[in-house]
């Protein structure tokens, strides 16, 4: 298991022991760790197609947000969750694939990089075609609420949450099935087509791929322990630098949690590998809206926590926007460092925007704890 790319994985105790042994932020810790997901993420895509690199170096790097999400939630940090959770596929679709546009056009600056036609520009098609799903299903319930048109009050959010979680699991399974059982066939005709098409990728992985499986194991036990610590300093961490919560997490949290991500989509941009950026980025931001996102809903039904898909308004229309100018930007299926830099420009508004935004949830929250406070303590 000792390959020539893993001397740098014996960081890992040193990136778990400062956290918690010498009172230091956690948060740097989870970057480390995250930072060796990248590096073995990219080696495992070596071994695969692009999609299905693209698919793997998404599903790793999305442990951590899982992760985080699962501590949260046991905790009661219902908006937390939410909130985090949005804060990744904003940061998937507008920073990291952003950047990894601009990174590609400024290198190639002689030629316009364009991703594969046959395969590439389908999938990413049927990715915004789920994000839209998933955009129609956190509308419904937080329509429902704001227009309180509820068949039963407080209840029927939750239930029509819980149900459009399930049939967005099952969406998300069969496009996983289709794309595992499409793309080898497309990839070979596509090779058969052009035989050169595969040279910039003759280069050797550093480790067997069953080594990189293994790792990436042990990176996500280290990143589970860590995640429990980064939960608690959140609340902390938004008093003592004078930011909303909310901020932290749809901005900050998801910069660290999508490390991975941002990497990988760098480095194959730059390698003229628009294919494995687009399945990274996108399919990152599918997996968390499709996947992530109900699963958490799924899994606080069973332990009793009312987690829903009733994202507030200002935050749904965030989303609503960004899919469509993500979609509106990749159709041509040609890139260059000014698209990139669209969404980066993108990506500075939203987070200005949640900067100056007052969580109304929390705001409720407020005014129902006062409410109550002051039902049994009387007013002098």
């Amino acid at each position: 298991m000792f390959g020539p790319g893993l001397p740098g994985l014996f960081l890992v105790p040193v990136s778990f022991g400062p956290g918690r042994f010498n009172g230091q932020d956690p948060p740097l810790c989870i970057y480390l760790n995250i930072s060796l997901t990248s590096l073995l993420c990219r080696q495992l895509v070596y071994y695969t197609v692009p999609t299905v690199g693209g698919l793997l170096n998404a599903t790793f790097g999305n442990a951590t947000e899982l992760i985080i999400s699962l501590f949260a939630m046991k905790q009661g940090m219902l908006r937390l969750v939410q909130q985090s959770l949005l804060g990744s596929i904003l940061s998937n679709m507008l920073l990291v694939l952003g950047c990894a546009l601009f990174s590609g056009g400024i290198t190639h600056l002689n030629k316009e990089q364009m991703f594969n036609k046959l395969c590439c520009q389908s999938n990413v098609g049927m990715s915004v075609g789920l994000l839209l799903m998933a955009v129609m299903s956190l509308i419904f319930p937080t329509v429902l609420r704001v227009t309180n048109t509820e068949l039963q009050i407080g209840t029927s959010v939750l239930a029509l949450s819980r149900f459009c979680s399930c049939v967005m699991l099952v969406a998300y399974v069969v496009y996983i099935f289709f794309l595992l059982t499409n793309q080898k066939q497309d990839y070979a005709s596509l090779k058969e087509d052009s035989p050169t098409a595969s040279s910039d990728n003759e280069e050797s992985a550093d480790i067997t791929k069953w080594e990189s499986i293994i790792w990436l194991g042990v990176l996500t036990l280290f990143i589970s322990i860590l995640s429990d610590y980064l939960v608690n300093a959140i609340e902390g961490a938004s008093v003592a630098m004078d930011v909303p919560v909310a901020f932290i997490s749809v901005i900050l949290l998801p910069i660290v949690g999508n490390a991975a991500e941002h990497a990988s989509a760098i480095m194959f941009a730059v390698k003229d590998n628009l294919d494995i950026s687009l399945g990274v980025a996108i399919g990152s931001s599918t997996q968390i809206s499709m996947f992530v996102m109900p699963i958490c809903v799924v899994v606080g039904w069973m332990i009793e926590r009312p987690l829903d898909l009733d994202f507030e308004p200002f935050e749904t229309a965030t989303l609503f926007m960004t899919v469509l100018v993500v979609a509106f930007i990749l159709q041509e299926g040609t890139s260059n460092y000014f698209k990139g830099l669209m969404l980066l420009f993108c990506y500075m508004i939203v987070a200005a925007s949640f900067y100056v935004h007052v969580d109304p949830a929390s705001i409720r929250e407020f005014l129902r704890t006062y409410r109550i406070y002051h039902k049994f303590v009387p007013f002098y």
